[in-house]
């Protein structure tokens, strides 16, 4: 069994490939990465030497290359992480979402169409295309409600935009051409490897050096907090129990407004590094809100616990308190993003090969 994972490299798949390429032996993992700014192969040094597990330097945006590796690496499983994923970035410059997200995704249907040909009839037992999307497709929602699998679409970022352009893809390929295919809508991601972009992370960062914690608005958005380890281990369990054509919604039961995310990790900060909290919280500096800011997401887990028995692991305290002791445990790994210099690593490591 040949499983491809797009955008190992970075933060979630990261996560799933550190679980299971160790459980999986009899499976070989091929992690298809352009590797850009956001990847980081180092986080994946625990895995790298094993037999069943292979990196290969592949943009999902060129098909002709994803056809020459498909030749050698006949893929089964098609596990599709990768993304443009910052909301900020996509604001101030879209085109590369539009690019990865939308025509990178097209690209994997179409390598998983030629090669499996499910509309003439091939057997196409075993074979799973699982794409991995976001609840910002689903807009914004209220005070009350929750995202369910058949809410409506409403995207307000091009973020957004671009992965329900995707799920509409996918979906699209299930019902045209019979291809196998299974989508995740999650909610927000946490924990270790995350780039120092997203909010924890910068958070985090920021106390340990004295860094103003800039907050948007008045910080009173409301998401639905995953720990990704619970993440990674939802996608293992769609892939083994879930049911082509299907949906499934990913959250953590742990609705918290930025706000308070950004106290809850000053006290966590403090707690492990001796400083003060109060001192950490003084350092909390509102700025303008972006533009198309949705208020509140929620997501209604119910049937993928209901359905294939999963629920998360962690409580938002037990996998915050993981992620600051983590950040705080690989200092090495912090300042290599930081400056920049695991770009150097990966090119001096990676740059020639596919």
């Amino acid at each position: 069994m040949i499983v491809w994972v797009t955008g190992g490299a970075g933060f979630i798949g990261s996560s799933f490939l550190l679980r299971q390429v160790p459980r999986a032996p009899s499976w070989r993992f091929v992690n298809v990465d352009k590797l850009t700014y956001a990847a980081n192969p180092r986080s994946l040094e625990a895995i790298a030497t094993r037999d069943n597990y292979r990196l290969a330097r592949v943009d999902i945006c060129d098909f002709d290359a994803l056809d020459r590796l498909a030749a050698e690496e006949p893929p089964d499983v098609i596990v599709h992480f990768a993304a443009e994923s910052h909301v900020d970035r996509s604001i101030l410059g879209p085109r590369e979402f539009v690019r990865t997200n939308v025509e990178g995704t097209f690209h994997l249907l179409e390598i998983a169409r030629k090669h499996w040909r499910p509309s003439l009839g091939a057997d196409l037992r075993g074979r799973v295309f699982h794409h991995v999307s976001t609840d910002e497709v689903y807009g914004s929602l209220g005070d009350t409600g929750a995202f369910r699998e058949d809410t409506r679409y409403d995207p307000s970022s091009p973020y957004s935009a671009t992965k329900a352009a995707s799920d509409h893809l996918v979906r699209a390929y299930a019902r045209t051409y019979g291809l196998p295919t299974r989508v995740t809508n999650c909610s927000n991601n946490y924990g270790p490897r995350q780039f120092p972009e997203k909010l924890v992370p910068l958070m985090i960062l920021h106390m340990l050096v004295r860094k103003p914690l800039p907050i948007y608005g008045k910080g009173a958005n409301v998401r639905d907090w995953l720990f990704v380890d619970d993440h990674a281990d939802a996608i293992w369990t769609v892939l083994e129990r879930g049911v082509n054509g299907e949906t499934y919604n990913v959250g953590g039961h742990n609705e918290r407004t930025n706000l308070e995310v950004v106290d809850t990790l000053c006290a966590l900060v403090a707690k492990h590094t001796g400083v003060s909290t109060e001192e950490l919280l003084a350092l909390k500096t509102f700025v303008a809100d972006r533009p198309g800011h949705d208020l509140r997401y929620a997501i209604d887990a119910s049937k993928i616990e209901r359905e294939l028995g999963w629920a998360p692991a962690e409580t938002f305290e037990t996998g915050m308190d993981k992620t600051v002791r983590w950040y705080l445990e690989n200092q090495a790994w912090v300042a290599s993003v930081q400056s920049g210099e695991y770009l150097k690593w990966i090119e001096t490591n990676y740059g020639e090969r596919g």
